[in-house]
């Protein structure tokens, strides 16, 4: 399978497509993830990003779709895969597009995680992560033994600046922005499928694998 996943910030993508990655063996590439990577490896490409970001500039739609075709490259064109957090932008799946054709492949499906902004809210503003080790916790739904320390490390837990609620409602906004015209583009080539995600993980992990089945993409 050869999937896109699109949807908001705290919609549970990364949360889902870990799940599906293990479950069918598909590859998951997230943008952010890839990005930071070639940063961190010293790579052509993560230089000319860095270049950009320490500038206070934006990532171009070329570098970005650069870096996501090297990486679906190397690990096999023709191999499932996951995109999370690509394309972003018409110009980057019209270029997606143009590489996919070029491998002769396409993309089988758009998932697209449907949230309500107040669930996404409580998601995020819940959230809280570990400065030193990375681990990640929510005061709710994954809370850590000891509040406000973490499990693996014993550091302190704190709230990301940007998962505060004001600037969750003003991320939002900006993915509606940038995303409304990608979703009707997949939409009107019939590969978009809309899933309800403010429920738990497991019973929308249930509706996509029925999904995959009746849609002929799993056996």
């Amino acid at each position: 399978m050869k999937l896109v996943l699109l949807g908001p910030p705290g919609a549970g993508k990364g949360t889902h497509a870990k799940k599906l990655g293990g479950a069918y063996g598909l590859r998951h590439l997230a943008t952010g993830d890839i990005l930071r990577q070639e940063i961190r490896g010293g790579t052509e490409l993560g230089g000319r990003a860095k270049g950009v970001i320490e500038k206070g500039g934006l990532v171009s739609d070329d570098l970005i779709n650069e870096m996501m075709a090297k990486q679906i490259e190397s690990g096999g064109a023709d191999k499932g895969f996951l995109l999370d957090g690509y394309p972003r932008t018409i110009n980057q799946a019209e270029a997606l597009d143009v590489f996919l054709k070029h491998h002769g492949i396409k993309i089988d499906a758009v998932i697209n995680f449907v949230t309500s902004e107040q669930v996404v809210i409580d998601r995020l503003s819940g959230r809280r992560v570990c400065a030193k080790c990375g681990g990640n916790f929510h005061v709710h739904n994954i809370p850590p033994k000891k509040e406000g320390i973490c499990d693996f490390c014993g550091d302190a837990l704190v709230q990301r600046k940007d998962d505060k609620p004001e600037t969750v409602r003003h991320r939002l906004e900006t993915y509606r922005k940038e995303t409304s015209p990608l979703i009707e583009y997949y939409r009107q080539q019939g590969l978009l499928h809309d899933f309800p995600a403010d429920q738990g993980v497991e019973p929308l992990q249930v509706e996509l694998r029925k999904f995959f089945e009746k849609a002929g993409l799993v056996q």
